[in-house]
């Protein structure tokens, strides 16, 4: 006799647990605390003991009442009865579907991408690096980052970054989707995902334009910088650090993250280890007069501790990012004239414009790579000697200029005229 909503309604517990049945394998499991379960019965194949094929009762739940109605608990009965026609055993299929469930969620896009980034920690990438990806993680989290990775569409994809295209920030969105996409390669070789659904995005958002860094390449506007520089009047290690920007032009995270044990004042270099660099190789810088000044200075503040430039906040941490450009902004310079990272265009326009130091000795200070590999290995070593030299020259011309005392470089055709 089919089960009625008025029979299940009137049910009442009892000492032990009774059931109100319904038709085709269907029950109400009446618990003596007064809780209500369905549950449906159904046989499957199997085999006893000794190996013989013989039926096997089995039962599956389908949830509480009145969570779950009478009419509902009839209708998952028929779906489980349809895969059973199919030969599928529905309480198998449900255990697998809790399973995949949960590995799902543990592979959510966020989870993925965070062992990616401690994959490329582990292999040595620079903390600048890291740092960026965190922060591009941080760009799609909300949308994505809990989606288990093997099910993102690239509609959704999409969706996650054209929020940044519509306010112009362009870049970001650009690299978003490439941070994304290595997520996603990573994530399918390790068969956690079939695809990269970033592949199917090109030409979906607007191009990007790259913006070359705000810098100051005239002489006289770079002695003004240098002379608003020394006025600064906010913590003493961001001026020394903005000092020590000008004279080595290195990049702005490779500056940050200086350690005095990477100094060596009695041999006047600073040699910065293959895992901070961009090119991952150990970039060896040559310390002139000023620069050995300017870190004297700052030892006497920061020489107990690891970092040459540390968190004003604590000591174990190197300065924030953003350090630089702020001091940059309440000296006055916008973001359009002059960033960190201007220091090196700085240094690279006004030394090839001196004609006094070969191309490549330039690039080799400002440790860009070269593509070819034999040549790099040999340049290394040609153009040490002129880099020390270079250096001391640019070291002595930053004090021209703050000074004064010179405003134009001697150009190679200024000699002919």
């Amino acid at each position: 006799m089919a089960l009625t909503n008025t029979a299940i309604r009137n049910a009442k517990p009892k000492a032990k647990p009774y059931k109100l049945t319904d038709e085709k394998g269907l029950f109400l499991l009446v618990q003596p605390s007064g809780g209500m379960l369905w549950r449906f019965k159904f046989r499957v194949d199997g085999r006893d003991e000794q190996g013989n094929p013989k039926k096997v009762e089995k039962k599956l739940g389908l949830g509480t009442y009145p969570d779950v109605s009478l009419k509902d608990a009839r209708d998952l009965r028929d779906d489980a009865r349809a895969l059973l026609a199919k030969g599928i055993d529905p309480a198998e299929k449900k255990r697998r579907d809790i399973h995949t469930a949960k590995v799902s969620a543990a592979n959510s896009f966020a989870a993925v991408a965070r062992s990616y980034i401690d994959k490329c920690r582990r292999e040595g990438r620079a903390e600048a690096t890291i740092t960026k990806q965190e922060w591009l993680l941080k760009l799609v989290d909300r949308a994505i980052g809990q989606r288990p990775i093997a099910e993102i569409e690239p509609f959704e994809m999409l969706e996650a970054v054209r929020k940044y295209e519509a306010t112009g920030r362009t870049e970001a969105a650009h690299r978003a989707v490439q941070f994304s996409s290595q997520v996603f390669r990573f994530a399918i070789a390790n068969q956690l995902a079939a695809s990269d659904p970033t592949r199917d995005l090109r030409g979906a958002l607007t191009s990007h334009k790259a913006k070359h860094h705000a810098a100051i390449l005239e002489p006289k506007q770079a002695g003004e910088l240098l002379r608003a520089i020394d006025g600064y009047d906010g913590h003493p290690v961001t001026r020394y650090a903005l000092q020590l920007a000008a004279l080595v032009f290195v990049r702005p995270g490779e500056l940050r993250y200086a350690e005095w044990s990477e100094i060596d004042a009695e041999a006047k270099v600073w040699r910065i280890p293959a895992e901070k660099m961009k090119a991952r190789a150990e970039h060896v810088v040559p310390l002139s007069r000023q620069a050995l000044d300017v870190l004297a200075q700052v030892r006497g503040l920061t020489g107990d501790g690891r970092y040459v430039f540390p968190s004003i906040r604590t000591h174990l941490r190197p300065m924030s990012e953003n350090t630089i450009n702020a001091a940059l902004r309440r000296l006055g310079y916008a973001s359009d004239e002059m960033t960190g990272h201007g220091f090196r265009a700085m240094a690279s326009t006004l030394l090839n414009e001196s004609g006094k130091w070969s191309p490549d000795a330039i690039e080799r200070a400002l440790a860009h790579k070269d593509k070819d590999a034999v040549r790099a290995a040999y340049h290394r070593g040609a153009h040490w000697q002129e880099r020390v030299d270079m250096a001391q020259w640019w070291g002595d011309y930053l004090d021209r200029l703050r000074i004064g005392a010179e405003v134009v470089p001697i150009r190679p055709d200024a000699a002919a005229r």
